[in-house]
């Protein structure tokens, strides 16, 4: 009686273990990250170099126009100054245009043009006859006149300016 009290005693304390019986279930293999075909890898290795390709031409077109936005800014600085004399905005306005071609051209081609043919120069590069025609003629004579343009005249050749310098071809 002795021992089948311990066993009992020793089954109460001792609980069995359910999971000792099981048996594990195999798993499947890892899935792989890598495509399984040729055409998609070939697919994802053209897409990278795309992407590779796009990136270096977008800093290059930056880098490449970093003349654009600092004559814009210029421009931004001299028409907002409150000592924007019109006779003076006016020289300026032709010192800049002059400076910017300068950076954006080759200088042997730039440098030694004046009058009507640096005019021809800057409708050419623009696409237009706005320079030779229209309110860029200012930019020539407007340094050298003792009366300065007028409001329109100038607000024209300000927003000429701006154009010219957005959208020039080199």
């Amino acid at each position: 009686m002795v021992r089948w009290g311990r066993a009992l005693a020793d089954a109460q304390t001792k609980p069995a273990d359910p999971l000792a019986g099981l048996i594990d279930i195999p798993l499947p293999q890892e899935v792989s990250l890598w495509p399984q075909t040729w055409p998609l890898r070939i697919a994802i290795v053209l897409a990278a170099v795309l992407a590779v390709w796009a990136i270096w031409r977008f800093v290059h077109r930056y880098r490449a126009n970093r003349y654009r936005r600092e004559a814009l800014s210029e421009l931004d600085r001299m028409c907002q100054t409150p000592e924007a004399v019109p006779d003076r905005l006016a020289a300026q306005l032709s010192l800049l245009v002059r400076r910017t071609a300068l950076g954006a051209f080759p200088r042997e081609t730039v440098a030694p043009l004046t009058g009507t043919a640096w005019l021809a120069f800057l409708d050419r590069s623009y696409g237009g006859d706005e320079f030779s025609r229209g309110a860029g003629r200012w930019l020539v004579s407007a340094p050298y006149q003792r009366t300065a343009p007028g409001r329109d005249e100038l607000n024209a050749l300000r927003g000429l300016v701006r154009r010219w310098i957005r959208g020039h071809h080199v």
